[in-house]
């Protein structure tokens, strides 16, 4: 089994981070090695949310409140002006945001610049793309129409990325974007195009179609369990043999969000779904939960500081003790 790799989740949604903070953090990920390093999309925090009077659950998770851990007034950042400052700022790891949420994106833009990015990055973009789920940010993204047709609008960005990347001119003609023959300039460094991540499908079926359909590169879910990741791969792999691409998903990058802190005393480890102390922890209890979740699959967490509590100078510490001492046992079985 390959070893485990680690991903930086940054906490630019925060109620106060600093750009300094972001840095440190994004230094010491490339120190470490890891993998990659990941912005957070998020446009707004709406008023309603402190009331805990949002639409829907925070991520449409039914264990969590009707409200976003940030105030409406916190000072978070946008993640994707982030990504080429981190192209910049770094020259091993790679960048991306977890996830993209296309309705507030045209795609022919967004994919021409994606591509410019990757240039700049030198070739080291990931690309994270969703639906969304809050409907109160596609009105203030000016996308509310879009929100029912969320998850096509996810399809043709997809279409239309790998269309405008792999061909010198291009044209499409969908619900979202209508165009004839355009070029959009620089191709990605990446050949035939940065992977492509997607986020939020659980359904098997479709999860297992657009993995064969689109040639995915990666699967980003948020603290998914052992037992739920080893339920989620079961029928996505039935559905693939039926599609004839069974190998597929031994390709997937599979990854997952977790809020990670390493604790002194023991924390519950009982099974509340999504809201699980999966990674919060002692060393031990996070090694223990590693290995089972490697073992069921997991190939990259994406190891996100908490929201609020610990400070940034804690989460420097703990990332070093995660990849110099609890790593190297995760990954020797």
């Amino acid at each position: 089994m390959a070893d485990m790799k680690l991903a930086l989740y940054l906490p630019n949604f925060r109620d106060e981070v600093t750009v300094r903070e972001l840095e440190d953090l994004t230094l010491l990920a490339e120190d470490l090695d890891f993998d990659s390093v990941w912005t957070l999309d998020r446009i707004v925090v709406p008023e309603a949310s402190d009331r805990e009077e949002l639409q829907y659950a925070f991520g449409m998770m039914d264990e969590f409140p009707k409200a976003l851990p940030v105030t409406a007034r916190g000072q978070w950042f946008q993640g994707w002006p982030l990504i080429p400052w981190l192209a910049a700022k770094t020259s091993k790891v790679r960048i991306g945001m977890s996830i993209i949420d296309t309705p507030y994106r045209s795609p022919g833009v967004l994919a021409a610049e994606l591509a410019t990015v990757d240039h700049l990055s030198g070739g080291r973009l990931n690309v994270g793309v969703g639906a969304g789920w809050m409907p109160e940010e596609f009105a203030a993204a000016s996308a509310a129409q879009i929100f029912p047709k969320r998850h096509k609008h996810v399809r043709e960005t997809i279409e239309i990325c790998q269309g405008i990347w792999t061909n010198d001119l291009f044209e499409y003609h969908g619900e979202f974007a209508d165009f004839d023959r355009c070029g959009f300039g620089a191709k990605p460094v990446q050949d035939p195009h940065p992977p492509i991540f997607f986020s939020g499908l659980k359904d098997p079926k479709r999860s297992a179609n657009r993995i064969a359909k689109y040639d995915l590169s990666g699967w980003i879910g948020i603290q998914d369990t052992a037992t739920a990741l080893a339920d989620w791969r079961g029928p996505i792999q039935a559905e693939l043999d039926e599609l004839g691409k069974g190998d597929a998903l031994d390709s997937l990058e599979l990854c997952s969000m977790y809020w990670f802190v390493i604790t002194d005393e023991p924390s519950d480890q009982a099974d509340s779904g999504k809201a699980s102390n999966i990674l919060i922890g002692t060393a031990d209890q996070i090694t223990d939960n590693l290995k089972a979740l490697k073992e069921a699959g997991l190939t990259m967490p994406l190891i996100w500081p908490p929201f609020t509590d610990v400070p940034v100078s804690k989460t420097l510490d703990d990332l070093k003790v995660l990849a110099e001492e609890i790593m190297p046992k995760v990954n020797a079985g």
